[in-house]
C-alpha cells in the first residue's frame, strides 16, 4: 500500500521508538483520569464545590481535543521528534506547578498547559509507531500500545485513590516527574533526527475556528446534564458549536493543506474504526465513573480496597491488547474487534446484577471480564484504523485517534452522568430510599454502556461485509 516511500529513519531501532512513544502515552493517557479520585480531595483543600473542582479535569481534555489535530498536522509537516520530545519537557514542567498549586485557578491554568504537552505527545506517539513498523508486524506493535493505553486510561482511577490516601492529591502530579524526565531522556538518545522542510502550509484559521467549535461542543455535552438539555446556555454553546464547526468542514474541503484531510474518512476502515472507538470509550468510561461510587456507597468498601477491584479492568487489559495486536496480524481485525465488544457488552449488563453483598471476588470477575473484552477490541481496532490510513498522514490519523478516544471518554461522563441523575431522580420522586435510588441510576447507566458496547458489535459486522466500490 504504501511503496515507494522515502528512507524511513525510525525504522532502523524500532523496538527502542515503540519504547520511546509508550513512555509518553502512558503518562499522557494516565493523567486523564488519575486526578477524578482525588477531586474531592481538591475541593475541600480549596474550599470550592464539585462542580467548581471538575473543571481541573474539563480544562485538559478541552484542551488536548483543541490541540490534536493541529499537532499532528505539525508533525506531519516537519518532523516528529522534537515535538515529541517538547511534549516530555512541557508536561513535566507543569505537572510540578500543578502540585505545588495554591490555589484552583492556579492549579486549572497548571493543568491547561498540562495538556499541551500531553497533546503534543498523543498527537505524534501513534504516528512513530506506525514509521517504525511495516505492515507485517505493525499489529504486535500497536498490541503493546493499546496495553499502555489500556492501562493509562483505566489504571488512573486506581493509581489516583491509592496515592491520595498514602500520600496527598499533590502525589498524583509529582508521580510524572520521573516518568517524564525518563522520558526526555529517551525521547533525545532514541528518536532519529527527523527533520524536514515543512511540506505544505499550517491552515491557521481553521485550527482557531475547529477549537472554538470543539470547545463550545464539550461544554454543551460536559454540562448538559447540569445545566439543563434546553436551558439557554447549553442551546448557544450548541449553536455556536454547529457554526464553527460547519466552516471548519467546509473550509477543510476548500483548501490544499488542511489541518484535518477529510478524504481519510473515506477509508470504511478508518472512519468505522473511529465511530467503534467513540462508542467502546463512552462505554468504558461509564463503568470507571461510577463503579467507584457503587463500591463505595453500596458496598461500603473503603477507598483503598475500590481502586484495588478498580484496578482489575487495566490489568487484565494489559495481558489482553498484546495477544489480540498479534492475533490482528493472522485474523481479520473486524472479528476480533466484534467478539471483544460482545465481552464487554455482556461485562457491563452484568454490573446491574451486582447487589451490596455479590462480594469483592464477584466485583473483581466482573472487572476482569470488562477488561478482557476492551483488551480483545482495543489493539486491532488501532491496527485498522492506523494501518489503512497512508503513511505521509500517519500524524493527523493518530491524531484522530486521540480526538475520538478523548470525546469517547467526555461524552461517556456526561452521558453516564445525565442517564444516571435522570434515573435516580425519577427513584426520588417515586419514594424510593437514597440506596434504591442510587441503584436504578447506576443500573440504567450501565445498561445504556452495554447498549453502546452492542452497537461496536454492529459496526464490527458491518466492517466484515464486503466494501462496495464508490463510482468517481
Amino acid at each position: 500500500m504504501h511503496e515507494n516511500q522515502p528512507q524511513n529513519p525510525f525504522a532502523a531501532r524500532p523496538w527502542a521508538c515503540l519504547g520511546v512513544s509508550a513512555t509518553g502515552t502512558f503518562m499522557a493517557t494516565l493523567d486523564g483520569g488519575i486526578v477524578n479520585v482525588a477531586l474531592p480531595s481538591i475541593a475541600t483543600r480549596f474550599g470550592v464545590d464539585l462542580p467548581f473542582a471538575q473543571w481541573v479535569i474539563t480544562i485538559y481534555l478541552l484542551t488536548i481535543a483543541c490541540l490534536l489535530p493541529a499537532f499532528g498536522r505539525l508533525g506531519d509537516m516537519s518532523g516528529r521528534k522534537s515535538k515529541y520530545t517538547l511534549g516530555f519537557l512541557i508536561f513535566t514542567l507543569s505537572s510540578v506547578l500543578c502540585g505545588a498549586a495554591p490555589g484552583l485557578w492556579w492549579l486549572i491554568a497548571g493543568r491547561a498547559v498540562q495538556a499541551v504537552g500531553a497533546a503534543l505527545l498523543m498527537a505524534n506517539g501513534p504516528a512513530i509507531v506506525i514509521m517504525s513498523f511495516p505492515g507485517s508486524k505493525r499489529g504486535r506493535a500497536l498490541g503493546m500500545i493499546g496495553m499502555v493505553v489500556s492501562l493509562g486510561s483505566l489504571a488512573g482511577p486506581a493509581l489516583g485513590g491509592l496515592l491520595v490516601g498514602w500520600l496527598g492529591w499533590q502525589s498524583i502530579f509529582y508521580v510524572n516527574v520521573p516518568i517524564g524526565i525518563l522520558g526526555m531522556i529517551l525521547a533525545h538518545v532514541v528518536l532519529p533526527d527527523d527533520r524536514k522542510a515543512p511540506s505544505g502550509s499550517f491552515d491557521l484559521s481553521g485550527a482557531a475556528t475547529y477549537a472554538v467549535g470543539i470547545i463550545f461542543l464539550l461544554t454543551a455535552i460536559t454540562h448538559g446534564g447540569r445545566w439543563g438539555w434546553t436551558s439557554p446556555g447549553i442551546i448557544a454553546c450548541s449553536l455556536t458549536a454547529f457554526a464553527a464547526l460547519w466552516l471548519f468542514l467546509r473550509r477543510q474541503a476548500s483548501i490544499a493543506h488542511p489541518v484535518v484531510d477529510l478524504t481519510l474518512f473515506r477509508i470504511r476502515d478508518l472512519a468505522l474504526g473511529n465511530l467503534a472507538s467513540l462508542l467502546s470509550f463512552m462505554a468504558l468510561l461509564t463503568n470507571a465513573v461510577m463503579l467507584p461510587f457503587f463500591l463505595i456507597r453500596v458496598a461500603g468498601l473503603s477507598s483503598h480496597t475500590a481502586g484495588l477491584i478498580m484496578a482489575v479492568m487495566p490489568l487484565t487489559m494489559a495481558f489482553a491488547a498484546p495477544l489480540s495486536g498479534l492475533a490482528s496480524e493472522k485474523v481479520r481485525p473486524a472479528i476480533l474487534t466484534g467478539i471483544g465488544m460482545g465481552l464487554a457488552a455482556a461485562g457491563l449488563y452484568s454490573q446491574t446484577l451486582l447487589t451490596a453483598d455479590s462480594g469483592i471476588v464477584r466485583f473483581c470477575l466482573n472487572q476482569a471480564v470488562l477488561g478482557l473484552g476492551f483488551g480483545i477490541f482495543l489493539s486491532p481496532n488501532n491496527n485498522a484504523v492506523l494501518g489503512s490510513a497512508p503513511r505521509a498522514k500517519s500524524g493527523v490519523a493518530g491524531a484522530l485517534m486521540a480526538l475520538v478516544r478523548n470525546l469517547g471518554m467526555t461524552s461517556g461522563i456526561a452521558v453516564s452522568t445525565a442517564v444516571y441523575e435522570a434515573f435516580r431522580n425519577k427513584a426520588l420522586a417515586a419514594g424510593a430510599g437514597e440506596i434504591a435510588s442510587f441503584n436504578a441510576g447506576f443500573d440504567a447507566a450501565l445498561t445504556c454502556a452495554a447498549a453502546l458496547a452492542l452497537a461496536g458489535v454492529a459496526l464490527a459486522l458491518a466492517r466484515i461485509l464486503p466494501e462496495r466500490k464508490l463510482k468517481p
